[in-house]
């Protein structure tokens, strides 16, 4: 969507009615998803608007015929989950995304196979399995990964119900993202309205904000990438038992060897690691400080700080620490030796499970000639990779 005119910040560029959105309490079958909802809740919370897009999409006489029209045959999608799976590896290895593909590819076949197959069988005069099949569920819910918005819960709502459920916004939808984005989706009772958030030339597009997305969220959900440096929201990850191995890994004895597992052991019952989770990194900061002080600190302590610490279960006069915990860039700069030796070792094992190193996508992405030889998925797969590994490498000078 582009400017036609010159726009101040704070104007409605468009404003969609209520009536106009497309979920599970607008569709021709609402009255049936009510009377069902107790046998249709999954762990996604999207099965009642899945099961309405399943009955608009496919039926000719649907209200939202004309807006399905804009996708034909979903043939735009290109998110990562219907590559082949040795391109999503060769292309995608250490980002995060092969693994998130494979959760959602083994939720979506649960939950057809589960809830929309049943509930299909027992409504035959709507649907038909021959029809609606399960290519056609993952397709619908690409779509939803892409297209849908989540109305904002109140403040009060928050502690009290969960998120709520995911709905088709037409026109709102048409609007590409960016992280310095220009407008905004606001909503009210009546009607959800678009508004600017600065001012827009003639000419310039129009850009929503999908939320703060690092770029291995916006190519898993969203099918594309942010080139290098526009996401200012981008995140690396390493992983948890990364650091156990790094700290395995320094480990000269088998005492102390057994000192690490024991460390990791109650970390893990402080619930501040565990086997799956991810410590998060910004470009300015880290966004999961206190999981990785904590770990930073546990794993670097001696035989007899570990015994006191452990006998105080954890607490201690961190008073100190308290007013410092924030991790920024400055922050890791300053971090004690061992610490520093530690998250450094810890970096250069995650830096290891990517295909190829910095220089060679840097020297990738300053050749145009080359650069516009990769396939789209080539070019946004290399985007996400970069933005990793830069903010991995900026970690490693900090705490060189």
């Amino acid at each position: 969507m582009l400017a036609a005119e010159e726009l101040q910040a704070g104007e409605v560029l468009f404003t969609i009615p209520r009536t106009a959105l497309l979920s599970q309490h607008t569709t021709s079958i609402h009255a049936l998803l009510q009377e069902a909802q107790e046998s249709l809740q999954s762990q996604s919370g999207w099965v009642p608007l899945l099961l309405a897009l399943l009955h608009e999409y496919t039926a000719s006489s649907s209200h939202w015929q004309p807006y399905f029209s804009l996708w034909q045959g979903f043939r735009s999608l290109d998110h990562p989950m219907f590559w082949p799976q040795e391109e999503r590896t060769r292309l995608l290895q250490g980002t995060g995304i092969p693994e998130a593909v494979d959760k959602d590819l083994a939720n979506i076949q649960l939950e057809y196979n589960s809830i929309i197959l049943p509930f299909m069988e027992t409504h035959p005069d709507i649907f038909d399995p021959k029809l609606h099949t399960l290519e056609l569920y993952k397709e619908l819910v690409a779509f939803v990964m892409a297209y849908s918005f989540q109305e904002p819960l109140e403040e009060e709502e928050e502690d009290e119900k969960g998120p709520n459920p995911p709905m088709m916004v037409p026109v709102a939808d048409i609007l590409n993202h960016v992280a310095n984005h220009n407008a905004n989706l606001e909503y009210s009772p009546q009607c959800l309205r678009m508004v600017t958030t600065q001012p827009v030339r003639k000419g310039q597009e129009i850009f929503n904000t999908y939320g703060q997305m690092a770029n291995w969220q916006l190519l898993h959900m969203y099918g594309f990438a942010e080139p290098y440096p526009g996401n200012s929201h981008d995140t690396a990850d390493i992983q948890m038992v990364t650091l156990r191995r790094a700290a395995l890994q320094r480990a000269k004895s088998e005492a102390q060897q057994q000192l690490v597992s024991e460390q990791w052991d109650f970390l893990c019952q402080l619930e501040m690691v565990g086997e799956e989770g991810a410590f998060v990194l910004g470009w300015d900061e880290v966004l999961t400080e206190e999981e990785l002080s904590m770990t930073l600190k546990v794993l670097c302590m001696s035989e007899e700080e570990f015994k006191e610490y452990k006998e105080q279960d954890g607490w201690e006069d961190d008073s100190e620490e308290e007013e410092n915990s924030t991790l920024s860039n400055e922050a890791l700069s300053r971090l004690k030796t061992p610490c520093k030796k530690l998250l450094y070792d810890s970096v250069l094992l995650t830096l290891e499970s990517y295909g190829a190193d910095l220089k060679a996508e840097q020297d990738l992405l300053n050749n145009k000639e080359a650069y516009e030889k990769l396939s789209r998925r080539e070019q946004q797969a290399l985007h996400v990779r970069y933005g990793q590994k830069r903010i991995l490498h900026q970690l490693l000078e900090l705490v060189q």
